[in-house]
Order: C-alpha cells, then sequence, then structure tokens
C-alpha cells in the first residue's frame, strides 16, 4: 500500500478515537523512547481520613478535591490543603522508609510533581508509571486521566489532550490499605511499601506509534525467529521494519486491519545460557519511530523430570529474593540494587532466581538478563485470596497480563508463576486453573509453575498431591523442616511427588541474625540456620527427579509479621545475607552445595 493511503488511514484513525483521555495499553520497551523522567522531588500530603478525596458525607467529589491542586483565588477563599508548602520526598520511594511518621501507614497520600512540556506537532504524550502501590489515581492539570489497581505492575495514560505548552501539573493519590478481595489480600509476609516506587515518565510517541513487540524463538526449535509488531491504532498496510544486523536479518512487516503484523525467519543465533549471556541488538522501525532493544535467544522446555535450556538438561541453582534495597532498606527499583542482589546471588553459585511474590522492576529483570541468570517471575496470588469473587480474578489475570506483557521478550525469564503457597479448595483450583490457561494464550514458549504446600505427611514421608499438577509444566513446593518441625529431621524424610515432571524446592531454609552465635539447636543463631543447610541438603540428594532450588532467601527483608525484639524487629531474618551485606554461615554451605551441582 502506498505510503499516502497509510498515512490517510492513520489521520482517520486519529479523528475517530477523539480527544480523549485514557489509559492506553502498555507501552514496550519504554526505557528506549524519546521521554521526560518525572523522578524527583514530589510534594506530599498524608490524608489519613481520605479529606482530599472523599467530602463529608464520604461521596467522591467530582471537584474540589487534592487533584485540583488548588490555590486561593482571594485571601478570603477557604483551601486547606497547599501541595507547595508540603513536605518532600524523592520519587520513585516508599513513604515508610522516607517519613518516619509514615513507617507503618496505610491509607492514603497525596503527591505532586510540576513539570514544564513543550508541545511538539504530531506527537502524543503517553504518562508512564512503572509502579504505585496499591491503588491509584491520577490528576493532570486538575482532570482526572484515570486509576489503577495492583502494586506491581506498570500501566500509563494517554495525557496529550490535557496537557499545555510551559507549566503542568500532575497530581497522584496513592492507597496502600490491604483488603480482602486484594491480590495479595490482607495478610502477606513482607512490608506493605506505600508509594510510588517505581519510575515516572512523560514518553513522547508519534501518532500512529510501536505500542508492541515480540521477538524470541519459535517454540522448541533454536533455527527460527518468530515475532510480531502492533501498532497503537488499527492500520492497514503499516511497514514495521525489524532488524537484527548482526544475524543480517532485516524483515518488513506489513499490519493487518488490527494493526498488527507477524513474521518469522531462519537463522542461526548464539543460544544464550548463563555462561554466555549473548544479547543481540534488535531493532524496531516504522520511520517515525525507532526503537532499539538487546534480546537474547534459548529455548526452555521440559522432558519427563528434566528441565532442558537449550536442550540440554539444566540444574536450577538458585535462590528467591524480595525487591528489598540492599543497605538502605526500602522498596529497591535501580539497577545500583538490582546488580547488588544479582552479584550477591552469582556469588552464591546461582544460574537463576525467584523473584518473589510479586513482578520486580523491570531493571532488575534486565540486570538478571545481562549476567546471566535464569528468573521465576511470579504475580502476588499468595496464601488465602478471594477465590470465588471475580473482581479479585479479574484482578489477578491482569497482573499476569500485565508480567507477561511487560517482559515477554526477555529471555531470562523461563517460568512464569501464578500462585504461592494457596490453600486446597475446588474455588482455588478453578481460578489458578484459569490463569494457567490465560498465560499460555499470552506466551507458550515458557514453563508455568507455582508454589505449591505439602499436604500429606505422616511420621518421615511426604507426599505431594496437588490438583494443580495437570496445569503447571514444572512442580514447585515450599518446605521447612527443620524450622517448622525440628531440624533433625530433614535426613530421615522421604518424598514422593508422583508426577512425571521437574521438581524444584521453590523455599526452604530458616531464620538467623547475623553475627548471633551459639550451640547448633539455639534458634536464630548462624549455627542453627547453617545446620538446617546441611541437613536439607542430604535430604535433597534423595529426591527424586529434583531439578532446582530456590532457598528463602538471598537477603533479610522487612516484615511487620515477625516481631520478636532484639532478634526479628520487624524483619524476616532467613535472609543467607544481612540486609547490610553481611554473609551469615548457611550462605556457605550452599554455595559449596551449588559448587558440586555445577560440576556434576
Amino acid at each position: 500500500m502506498k505510503r499516502t493511503t497509510f498515512l490517510l488511514l492513520t489521520l482517520l484513525a486519529v479523528i475517530s478515537l477523539g480527544a480523549e483521555v485514557r489509559e492506553v495499553p502498555l507501552l514496550q520497551n519504554v526505557f528506549a523512547r524519546q521521554s521526560t523522567s518525572l523522578n524527583g522531588k514530589w510534594n506530599y500530603i498524608v490524608d489519613p481520613f481520605d479529606n482530599g478525596y472523599y467530602d463529608y458525607r464520604l461521596r467522591p467529589m467530582d471537584r474540589g478535591g487534592f487533584g485540583d491542586n488548588r490555590k486561593p483565588s482571594n485571601p478570603q477563599e477557604l483551601v486547606e490543603y497547599n501541595f507547595d508548602t508540603s513536605p518532600i520526598m524523592d520519587i520513585p520511594s516508599d513513604w515508610n522508609t522516607k517519613d518516619d511518621q509514615l513507617f507503618f501507614y496505610e491509607g492514603s497520600v497525596w503527591f505532586k510533581r510540576s513539570f514544564t512540556y513543550h508541545q511538539e506537532e504530531g506527537k502524543r504524550a503517553i504518562l508512564y508509571f512503572g509502579a504505585v502501590n496499591y491503588l491509584s489515581m491520577v490528576w493532570v492539570n486538575g482532570q482526572k486521566v484515570g486509576e489503577h489497581v495492583g502494586g506491581f505492575t506498570p500501566f500509563n495514560f494517554d495525557v496529550t489532550d490535557v496537557l499545555k505548552e510551559g507549566d503542568n501539573f500532575v497530581v497522584v493519590r496513592v492507597n496502600n490499605q490491604r483488603h480482602q478481595d486484594n491480590v495479595p489480600t490482607l495478610n502477606f509476609d513482607w512490608w506493605n511499601y506505600g508509594g510510588i516506587t517505581r519510575d515516572v515518565m512523560l514518553v513522547q510517541v508519534p501518532e500512529t506509534y510501536i505500542e508492541d513487540y515480540y521477538v524470541q524463538l519459535a517454540k522448541g526449535d533454536a533455527t527460527k525467529i518468530v515475532g510480531w509488531v502492533k501498532l497503537n491504532r488499527p492500520i492497514l498496510g503499516g511497514r514495521v521494519t525489524v532488524e537484527i544486523p548482526e544475524l543480517k536479518i532485516k524483515q518488513t512487516v506489513t499490519t493487518d486491519a488490527e494493526g498488527r503484523g507477524s513474521f518469522e525467519v531462519k537463522a542461526k543465533p548464539q543460544l544464550w545460557t548463563p555462561e554466555q549471556p549473548k544479547l543481540y541488538q534488535v531493532t524496531v522501525d516504522m520511520g517515525t519511530e525507532r526503537l532499539s532493544d538487546e534480546i537474547g535467544f534459548r529455548t526452555i522446555e521440559t522432558r519427563g523430570k528434566e528441565i532442558l535450556l537449550n536442550g540440554q538438561t539444566v540444574f536450577l541453582r538458585g535462590v528467591s529474593i524480595h525487591e528489598e534495597a540492599p543497605f538502605r532498606q526500602g522498596r529497591a527499583w535501580t539497577t545500583e540494587d538490582a546488580h547488588t542482589l544479582l552479584s550477591w546471588a552469582k556469588e552464591l553459585g546461582c544460574n537463576y532466581v525467584r523473584l518473589a511474590h510479586y513482578p520486580h522492576n523491570e531493571r532488575m529483570v534486565r540486570e538478571a538478563e545481562r549476567m546471566g541468570i535464569m528468573v521465576w517471575s511470579e504475580i502476588p496470588v499468595y496464601w488465602t485470596i478471594s477465590w470465588e469473587n471475580q473482581a479479585t480474578y479479574d484482578n489477578a489475570q491482569r497482573q499476569l497480563t500485565d508480567m507477561i506483557t511487560r517482559d515477554k521478550n526477555r529471555c531470562a525469564v523461563i517460568i512464569w508463576s501464578i500462585a504461592n503457597e494457596t490453600p486446597h479448595s475446588d474455588a482455588r483450583d478453578k481460578f489458578l486453573s484459569s490463569l494457567s490457561k490465560h498465560a499460555r494464550t499470552l506466551d507458550n514458549v515458557r514453563l508455568i509453575s507455582m508454589a505449591m504446600e505439602v499436604t500429606s505427611a505422616q511420621n518421615y514421608h511426604n507426599r505431594l498431591n496437588d490438583n494443580m499438577n495437570e496445569f503447571v509444566d514444572v512442580v514447585s513446593f515450599n518446605e521447612y523442616i527443620g524450622w517448622y518441625r525440628d531440624v533433625n529431621d530433614a535426613p530421615k524424610m522421604t518424598w514422593e511427588i508422583p508426577y512425571n515432571k521437574p521438581v524444584i524446592i521453590s523455599e526452604f531454609g530458616g531464620g538467623a541474625l547475623a553475627g548471633y552465635h551459639g550451640d547448633a539447636n539455639q534458634r536464630f543463631t548462624e549455627e542453627f540456620q547453617e545446620n538446617v543447610y546441611k541437613n536439607n541438603i542430604v535430604m535433597f540428594e534423595k529426591i527424586e527427579g529434583l531439578a532446582g532450588t530456590s532457598p528463602w532467601i538471598l537477603m533479610d527483608f522487612r516484615s511487620p509479621r515477625r516481631q520478636l525484639p532484639g532478634i526479628q524487629d520487624f524483619f524476616n531474618r532467613k535472609g543467607l545475607i544481612s540486609s547490610w551485606g553481611e554473609k551469615k554461615k548457611a550462605f556457605y554451605v550452599m554455595q559449596e552445595w551449588y559448587r558440586k551441582k555445577a560440576a556434576e
């Protein structure tokens, strides 16, 4: 189709959509786009009674709330808030560690940032948030542009038509109150960090832009690269070029009436491995917009009780990680945070990490890929969710969709996890099996798993029995023998896992305060934790089909459930490393075992 016809169709699409503010599908590879960072100093107002959102009858206000960023027009006018004279907080961050008064706070906090915007002809402006925990409502120049539910996935709004040349402002109401029907629900074992916890950007894109794309190996075929490109508008005949110069690949994709086009091409890429994490420069170009990415190629599959990376059996030498910042505490979000945590994992001997219990920030996933570390990525369907509530399921499915949408081009991600330690019931089985089926419609090349519970134990015999076995590719379960059962029981244990699928011990371990020493039978000493690990390793050697482990956890992290004074002090102490970087004795036990596994 001629380019003039393409441009005419683009214009008609713009007119038909009208000038509306709306949430738009997530931008793929947002860091490669033309953008203005809105990170930095934001004013904030703590609002425990939600005066900025509800009137005195607890009715949401259409106008007059804090989202207006209102200023008195004369000395007599009553306005009982002022962002400009309110305190300042660095964004991204969490309010719990930035303001001592908010350490345990759960409720609403309002944030405001002023910025300068210069309009460019033919450009649209997308306001992007990497994550906000948990409920967010967003206003730009006093007009509400949308809201989002969920604390660990990105979202964005087209705000072109509410911006103006020169001075502008954005206001965000953030509420992190826990509710039964949320995902996660009321009860979980990590800190409920509130705030704008990841990057905020104003992204400039053409009127018609590359909304999304996918470039990976075909399922089970290391000689074929497949992919697709999706424009933001239903443009027939759009032409987009996908190029991988190092592989001498240049494919031009023509979009269909939905603005989508696909391709496949024979290729012989060097396959990504933990030992050689090869990434290729990939460009996606439609003339008015050109995106660059680094993409690796590998296959991941199972054969009986084995996990195969690039057709070769691999044992997943892993560790679980929370998105907790080393040294400074609080929510982690920087590349430096990611590099520190992943460097510790590499030192431990890991070729894989379980990013628990929610999607971690994009910088973490990309850094793992660059460093040669495979990734288990998980949504926070954790413990006891409202299984029969449709809104809860919709929320979980949206988070699963957003996780896969953002990271589907990251070859380091090998497992999508749909849950952790969920109690058995028919409603739960329906909920989780639906999530598994949905994940496969979005991505059919990665493995599906979940962290199960061992529900049947007699004396020293454990039997895994979970109806979800047929909906996962890898059977994973958590066990804390030695911590919630006598530490000396582990070597006596036998395991029955009646499924012809690979097995991952997704969690095990015990707590220790770094520097606290005593006998091996004294709780919370490094010696006790060391003994837990030694005994578990003896047990692991007897588990048929064991394909990987990810002990709980790399580093101590904050949790309000862990209250023991002088020992826990609101930290889960199961880390192999303290939050200040001190390696405990169990670290070296696990390191030695992983060296032996790597040599096998």
